[in-house]
């Protein structure tokens, strides 16, 4: 066949190409299937592995592509200046890459991730008819040969062929989502107006943005003029809980106080950013949108914030709807907040005198009783209809005579009266109580008559302060309620916390004893906060060191957890204090701990004259033995298998040794837990803990040359590391003196 012929073969081949891609790409039925068909074609015609067609997101200066799974259509996002797709796109110019690794534009970071591996490229723009770019086809490994300009040429016709139906398909997608979000506009704000609730209408409002801005988590704040606090009802993903913060804090502050729309691409970048809510939460913020919410007087009544837009950060036209949007719901806003105090404040006046622990009467001008709450029935004794609409002076009559005197005191000088642990006489019963007699005056400062609170503060009271010194006053309140008998004795699994100062004799010799007695108080408080934080219980401080107990007096399903959590925590707190002492010039403090879970007796223990609740038994004993260990195994937290087996979260940690301790006989495991580590701390953990536990396995299975071997590769991640030193200088020993056949690994620990 002449040239002539294979010329004119080769055109027709060509033009029947295009036009099945034409028909192709035309019959798809969006977008994604569009770019799915163009990518599928240029890469078999071309003989190419895999590829792409990227289109460019103006708002956000990104190139995205498309990729179809099953049901599910997933995108993916890079910089339209990123890799040799952002090159090409920039320069409107086609790329022939021979050896993607030697080109400095190849970014292989994406590699990494997908663990494929990029050989040759070849790389398109994408032009409309007006010669616009509005992105790049890339093909990636060619399956026979390298790419060449021919390729390049033939690419180029066929992604030009295509780019007709790829703009028409990407108008009609942007002309459906205006569409789209404009029903839903109308029809929140339509649906707003018979909305009077506000957690519901908020609800809805914050269900709507979400959605309409495509975001993973929106809120909206309203003001708390009195409180000059921002606090919403919901937010989206969070539960309805309310969250309140001052109207000057944060990126809702700003916006708030300056009237200004902040759009923030980056968070983390951002110096008004708070990242101790994403801390707290565990949620990241990558971008936000905050606007005011401003009413038709042009009062700012709140702040919108959106987070995290899919896709990208928030673009311009993303700003506009949410401030239209915003300026439509204020008016259902004010409505709804208005309808809402009224509500709250019908139902507080309703409430308020039975939702108090403390006794509640109110008396009108003439001294007759109006009110009187069912705490004050109970600390009396008395039923309802003993009480109200009676005198004063014939109620409180007899030993309670003085309550009347009280009240017409307080009526002359119009001035509140305290009186701290008085008595009362309640059905022949001596009450110990704290009673405040106050005047009620109206906002004109009419005089509406009188109110005295009492406050039981007998046995129970009384209990709970000695309590509450030491553990939560939460769980000292469920301690009261679980009843007294408790404190008698009881014997319950329960995990012990043992904690000690290294060194400290030498420290307080240097400090003396005013220095010292301040340096304990200072460390004391931020240990004991950790474990109350975690539901612990502070048993006893024994000089520089101290114990605490997590499982009695009550039981949680975690107490171990909790344990190790406190444990970690307080170690955490020891490294920032440290970094504080530092800064002042003083020395740093170390400590270890021990922790073990078994049974315990516990209970008031002591003689008359001095009793404390404390703890005992073995249990005990092990976890201060481990909390000695420490300074053995060079470590800071050691924990039996007795707690390690029960935990219920995953930790950073390792098996350290078989031990039996001083006085037992059956050996026990002891484990090392690392969470308090950092990055910079320990930068290596997993090769240490992956060396040292095939270390260890090779020791328990004498085979002592690879065990030192692997010990001395946890030393390569952590060259400070005792316990892999510890281990090979065992290793050693066996080796020059095999033990003998029965021996199972366990090491006897000589010492407390």
């Amino acid at each position: 066949m002449s040239s002539a012929s294979q010329k004119k073969a080769q055109e027709r081949q060509i033009a029947s190409l295009l036009l099945s891609i034409s028909n192709e790409v035309a019959l798809s039925r969006d977008l994604s299937e569009a770019l799915e068909i163009l990518s599928r074609i240029t890469a078999a015609e071309i003989g190419a592995e895999r590829g792409s067609v990227f289109l460019n997101d103006d708002s956000t200066g990104e190139l995205y592509t498309r990729m179809v799974e099953g049901k599910f259509t997933r995108e993916i996002r890079m910089l339209n200046t990123s890799g040799i797709a952002g090159w090409v796109f920039t320069n409107v110019e086609g790329a022939v890459v021979k050896d993607a690794y030697q080109d400095e534009r190849f970014n292989r970071a994406i590699d990494t991730q997908t663990g494929f591996t990029t050989k040759d490229i070849l790389c398109a723009p994408v032009r409309t008819l007006r010669g616009e770019c509005i992105g790049v086809a890339e093909l990636l490994n060619k399956k026979h040969g390298e790419f060449t300009l021919d390729d390049l040429e033939l690419l180029e016709t066929m992604v030009g062929q295509a780019a007709i139906a790829i703009e028409s398909h990407r108008t009609v997608e942007r002309i459906e989502r205006s569409r789209k979000q404009e029903l839903e506009f109308l029809g929140v704000v339509s649906e707003m107006s018979s909305e009077l609730r506000l957690s519901a209408l908020l609800q809805k409002l914050i269900a709507a943005i979400t959605k309409m801005l495509d975001a993973e988590r929106s809120t909206l704040f309203i003001n708390d003029e009195k409180r000059h606090e921002l606090y919403t009802e919901i937010g989206q993903g969070l539960g309805s809980t309310q969250l309140r913060m001052p109207n000057t804090a944060g990126i809702a502050g700003a916006v708030f106080m300056t009237r200004e729309t902040i759009n923030i691409p980056h968070a983390y970048a951002d110096l008004r950013f708070n990242t101790a809510f994403d801390k707290k939460t565990g949620f990241f913020t990558r971008s936000i949108l905050c606007v005011p919410v401003i009413n038709k007087s042009g009062k700012v009544i709140g702040v919108t914030q959106v987070l995290n837009k899919r896709g990208g950060p928030f673009t311009q036209a993303d700003e506009a709807l949410l401030k239209a949007f915003t300026s439509q719901i204020a008016i259902g806003i004010e409505n709804a907040k208005l309808f809402d105090d009224v509500q709250n404040m019908k139902n507080y006046n309703e409430s308020i005198l039975e939702s108090m622990s403390s006794g509640v009467i109110t008396l009108n001008e003439e001294g007759q009783i109006m009110t009187c709450n069912g705490a004050a029935l109970r600390i009396m004794k008395v039923r309802e209809t003993d009480v109200l609409m009676r005198s004063a002076t014939e109620f409180f009559s007899g030993p309670n005579n003085w309550i009347v005197e009280k009240l017409k005191s307080i009526k002359d000088v119009q001035k509140s009266e305290v009186l701290m642990d008085a008595e009362i006489s309640c059905a022949g019963d001596k009450v110990s109580v704290n009673v405040t007699i106050m005047p009620l005056i109206s906002t004109n400062d009419a005089k509406l008559g009188s109110m005295i609170m009492i406050e039981d503060i007998s046995k129970e009271k009384r209990m709970k302060s000695t309590m509450s010194r030491y553990m939560d006053p939460s769980l000292a309140d469920r301690l009261l309620k679980a009843g007294e008998e408790i404190l008698g004795g009881q014997s319950g699994i329960a995990t012990v916390l043992f904690s000690d100062i290294r060194s400290f004799t030498t420290v307080s010799e240097e400090l003396g004893a005013q220095a010292t007695v301040s340096l304990l108080n200072e460390y004391f408080t931020l240990m004991v906060d950790c474990i109350q934080l975690h539901g612990g219980m502070l048993d006893k401080f024994i000089g520089d060191a101290l114990m605490a107990v997590f499982g009695i007096p009550l039981v949680h399903e975690d107490d171990e957890d909790r344990a190790i959590k406190a444990a970690v925590l307080m170690l955490k707190e020891l490294r920032g204090y440290n970094t504080r002492r530092a800064a002042d010039g003083r020395k740093p403090l170390s400590i270890g701990i021990g922790v073990n879970t078994d049974t315990i007796v516990s209970g008031n223990i002591g003689s008359p004259k001095r009793m404390d609740y404390t703890v005992i038994g073995d249990g005990v004993n092990l976890a201060s033995r481990l909390e000695a260990a420490c300074k053995k195994y060079g470590a800071k937290l050691l924990v039996s298998e007795n707690t390690f087996s029960k935990l219920r979260g995953t930790y950073r940690s390792r098996e350290v040794d078989r031990v039996i301790v001083q006085g037992k006989t059956r050996p026990v495991a002891i484990y090392e837990v690392l969470d308090y580590h950092t990055d910079e701390t320990l930068p290596h953990i997993g090769a240490l803990l992956s060396s040292f536990r095939d270390g260890l396995k090779y020791y328990r299975e004498r085979k002592w040359d690879m065990a030192v071997e692997a010990f001395r590769e946890a030393l390569e991640a952590e060259p400070t590391d005792v316990p892999s030193n510890l281990y090979i200088e065992r290793s050693n020993y066996f080796k020059n003196s095999p033990p003998p056949d029965d021996w199972n690994g366990v090491w006897h620990m000589q010492s407390k």
